[in-house]
């Protein structure tokens, strides 16, 4: 990455997540021509994960599957010329830098490996780990010393796209519009196949075996930070303003999206098609970036427990009050003290004259959480399998029940980013301090812009909103995020005035006592709704049928409400059955 830069650099991923699909990194550099390949591994769950390994193992806590997948992979790399990226080193960049310079031995491929490290902070009395969210400046530092394999620990995923292409165009941290565009790029490919039709909501319009095996996504980058979202010609999955759109609201927010390198202004986002499973994105504006860090740390919560009964035919509602009455009663007579949450969950799953058993079934979930591992272990599983002969009639259960397990909690907090030490090792064991932004700007929301002209009043049809209107959904933390998008400017005028804050709530009934905040984006003809505090302590504490909120755009799109009868032409409505 030195002399005259190519003015287009191609950057792949090939994981979206700790247990992504392993054969990716090989399609990736066998699939086409790249620059850069990078691969996201560390979720907020992640973190705990390789926490507890760690525990085991000190020289452990990182993601060994990504070693794995060098034994092929980087001589693939070495020979296509393609420079490695990940934040696999998770809790320990050091160590998985040193066993893939061993692996590099091993197979005999001469490759030069940095990586980038100073996440990790002082881990507060109760908890298991603390580390900030960096950005690419080590990144990119590692790859101008001419390393051809970078490992970090925690960084933002952005900045696995954001270091390389500061790096190969010469970006400085005042380029903050190019650095704000990667930012963007970035956020799209971070999930990989959720970009080119994975989980997308109108996956039904497309022909099913281009959707059997998304390609993995790539972005081509320009030096004003513009890029073109795509995929190796003839892998499979689907490349569209939708899917682009979808992905860039997943897990944001308002219109300031801030990160350590710049705060990227989604607001001005503009997304084009540039050709089959081609997208352009380019306008995007860049500020300073905020003078704090998000940190995350993870704690071990408490002990939980699950049991699912399955209810049978007729009489659902009475058997699942019995068992209910006769569990507690269990608790009562064994002289235990009741778990500190217990959480009951009638599940209708069962159809009238149904044609199998299954379909005749309805689930009654029990979840039981304490600090107490012996409150939620046998105490709750003796008193479940007590009433296997004495409850109601089919009695049976989904999985013998077991002595439960523990939970962890995710927290986020901000420190300052001057107070970090930001460092990449290079290829040569140099230690470069990485120094935080000079200049800084306090994160604020932007003045809400103007709404469309309302759509014309006219005659409507009850029909899930979903037949218009597209949806993600996800975690951060204890809060969820639902974005939804529509596909034209018509659509946009009925949907910006109608999916209110208290609209959302109705249809959302599990929602109607949060602090639920709407952000706007017309660019994207897009709302961003934040729900806070509906997971709880987060997904490691799965207090929810859903702890990651994945479906909960789904359940939206599954209301019904008044929609626009123009708005529904051409599209296979459902007639209204109640």
């Amino acid at each position: 990455m030195s002399g005259t830069p190519a003015p287009v650099l191609r950057m792949g991923n090939a994981s979206g997540f700790y247990g992504d699909r392993f054969d990716a990194l090989r399609e990736m550099l066998t699939g086409g021509p790249l620059d850069v390949l990078t691969g996201d591994y560390l979720a907020e769950l992640t973190m705990l994960i390789l926490g507890r390994s760690r525990l085991k193992d000190p020289q452990k806590g990182y993601a060994t599957t990504f070693l794995r997948q060098l034994e092929e992979g980087l001589g693939l790399a070495h020979e296509r010329g393609v420079k490695l990226v990940a934040n696999a080193g998770g809790l320990n960049p050091a160590g998985l830098a040193d066993a893939v310079r061993q692996l590099a031995d091993k197979v005999g491929v001469p490759v030069t490996v940095a990586h980038v490290e100073g996440d990790s902070l002082p881990v507060p009395d109760g908890f298991l780990t603390a580390n900030a969210y960096l950005g690419g400046s080590g990144i990119a530092a590692c790859l101008r010393a001419g390393a051809d394999v970078v490992v970090t620990g925690r960084v933002t995923d952005a900045a696995l796209v954001t270091g390389p292409a500061a790096a190969h165009f010469g970006w400085g941290p005042d380029d903050l519009d190019a650095l704000a565009g990667a930012v963007v790029a970035g956020h799209v490919l971070e999930c990989g196949t959720q970009a080119t039709g994975g989980n997308h909501a109108f996956f039904g319009e497309h022909d099913p075996a281009r959707l059997r095996r998304p390609g993995f996504p790539l972005a081509e980058i320009h030096a004003d930070g513009s890029s073109v979202i795509t995929k190796h010609d003839g892998t499979g999955g689907v490349v569209d303003l939708s899917t682009v759109t979808a992905q860039l609201l997943y897990e944001t927010g308002g219109a300031r999206y801030a990160g350590p390198d710049v705060t990227a202004r989604l607001d001005t986002v503009r997304l084009t098609p540039d050709g089959p499973d081609r997208v352009r994105i380019d306008g995007v504006r860049g500020e300073a970036p905020p003078p704090t860090l998000k940190a995350g740390l993870t704690r071990l919560g408490g002990w939980r427990n699950e049991v699912v009964f399955v209810l049978t035919g007729l009489d659902i509602e009475a058997k699942a009050d019995l068992v209910k009455a006769q569990f507690a009663d269990a608790l009562e007579r064994g002289g235990a003290r009741p778990p500190a949450e217990v959480r009951w969950e009638l599940a209708r799953t069962d159809h009238a004259d149904a044609d199998t058993e299954e379909r005749a079934s309805a689930l009654l979930r029990l979840v039981v959480r304490d600090q107490d591992a012996d409150a939620v272990g046998r105490t709750v599983s003796g008193a479940a399998i007590e009433l296997a002969l004495g409850s109601y009639p089919g009695f049976h259960v989904t999985a013998p029940p077991g002595k439960g397990a523990p939970y962890g909690v995710f927290e986020a907090r901000l420190v300052p980013a001057a107070e970090v030490e930001h460092l990449a090792v290079l290829p040569d064991g140099t230690r470069e301090v990485m120094k935080p932004p000079a200049h800084t700007q306090e994160l604020a929301e932007v003045e809400e812009p103007p709404l469309p002209d309302p759509y014309p009043s006219g005659p409507t049809r009850r029909a899930p909103l979903g037949l218009i209107a597209g949806a993600r959904s996800g975690d951060k933390g204890g809060d969820a995020n639902v974005g939804v998008w529509v596909r034209d400017d018509d659509a946009w005028r009925w949907l910006a005035h109608e999916l209110s804050v208290e609209r959302f709530k109705e249809l959302l009934p599990e929602t109607a006592d949060l602090t639920v905040v709407r952000h706007v984006l017309p660019n994207l003809r897009a709302l961003n709704f934040t729900v806070h505090g509906l997971l709880g302590e987060g997904v490691a504490a799965q207090a929810r049928f859903d702890p990651q909120a994945k479906a909960l755009g789904e359940w939206l799109r599954s209301r019904w409400l008044p929609i626009p009868v123009a708005l529904l032409e051409g599209i296979d409505a459902p007639e209204v059955t109640a």
